[in-house]
């Protein structure tokens, strides 16, 4: 193996191509530290927050929304962005109230999670829930998704047979499992 010395990349000019209500686009200039330049597309994203909620019966929280990039509806785990400067958990707990209309007693912390850190900021915080209570869901303007439950076990079913193609939800439930449903 080859000498593995960092590389620092020191912005030089910041170039916003686009500026929107969720992500801004940039194309920024960078010095290499041999004191080249590149270009380094950049999309700025505030981040958010996804949620493991498993109930009493076992059973894991899903939502089914249609998602436009996508074009197809997707099957995840409740999640959203965080507003502004929100603490993670905070969007966690308002997510969980909003989405499926329960709020939780126990919360797990599962870590972050960065999408795609060659051009994205978006920072994803990954919590599970558990002693959940029904409050009345809260859907944002806009919002349509249907919520229902899945057995704890046929919902990891799912991930290892490439039924649920979201990623936040197959390291949620993977890393809840690797982490406290195994531990000897």
């Amino acid at each position: 193996m080859g000498e593995n010395k960092p590389r620092i990349e020191k912005q030089v000019r910041e170039n916003l191509l686009y500026s929107g209500r969720i992500i801004s686009l940039y194309n920024d200039e960078v010095e290499l530290d041999n004191g080249n330049h590149a270009m380094r597309e950049v999309v700025t994203h505030p981040g958010g927050s996804s949620i493991l909620a498993i109930n009493d019966k076992d059973e894991v929280y899903f939502v089914r929304q249609y998602r436009y990039p996508m074009r197809d509806f997707i099957l995840e785990l409740p999640a959203g962005k965080r507003d502004n400067g929100e603490d993670p958990f905070e969007t966690a707990k308002r997510e969980l109230h909003e989405e499926t209309g329960m709020e939780a007693d126990t919360w797990i912390p599962l870590g972050s999670s960065l999408s795609s850190p060659g051009c994205f900021t978006e920072r994803l915080y990954l919590y599970a829930a558990k002693d959940l209570h029904a409050v009345g869901q809260h859907l944002d303007e806009g919002e349509y998704l249907g919520v229902f439950t899945i057995p704890y076990e046929k919902a990891l079913e799912m991930v290892k047979n490439g039924e649920l193609d979201d990623a936040k939800t197959q390291l949620a439930l993977l890393k809840y499992d690797a982490l406290y449903r195994h531990v000897k």
